[in-house]
């Protein structure tokens, strides 16, 4: 059972955002789901997967489709229980951007660790919310929360 992602396509609105347009930790989130990222829903057995991420609505859409071609459940998450995390984490990579220039070693570090901990914290909530129909392990999510936030605006906003 090959439990990868083969593709995936990121959708903003109508367009699709191709990886030129991804900053560096997204495009890096991308490679490296696509290497090793381990996906699958447990209705099916039949990867590696074809998978869309959009937002559609103010809602997180996954469009999963297996190695043979057959279109598999879209699975549907309300937006709402991400904000609070994706704002926050926007203000960190603000944060970090406007103190790299004239922060220590230190405060860096510590604004870095925030932004990390928010990340573990997206990721924690899309593996609580996707347990009933994904099988994924934490790298995997940490890495789709990554695009999820490229999904949204600098400032945070759909």
């Amino acid at each position: 059972m090959i439990c990868r992602i083969a593709t995936l396509e990121l959708q903003r609105g109508t367009m699709v955002l191709p990886p030129e347009q991804l900053g560096c930790e997204q495009k890096a989130a991308l490679r490296d789901l696509l290497a090793q990222g381990h996906f699958r829903p447990l209705n099916d057995n039949a990867g590696p997967y074809d998978l869309r991420l959009s937002v559609v609505e103010a809602r997180l859409v996954f469009a999963i489709r297996n190695a043979q071609a057959q279109d598999l459940s879209t699975l549907v998450l309300s937006l709402a229980p991400y904000r609070r995390i994706i704002s926050d984490y926007f203000l960190m990579i603000h944060s970090f951007e406007e103190a790299r220039h004239n922060a220590s070693a230190a405060k860096l570090e510590a604004i870095d660790m925030g932004r990390r901990g928010l990340h573990n914290e997206g990721a924690e909530l899309l593996t609580a919310r996707l347990q009933d129909k994904v099988e994924m392990d934490f790298e995997t999510a940490r890495r789709l929360f990554t695009l999820i936030c490229a999904l949204h605006n600098k400032d945070g906003a759909l």
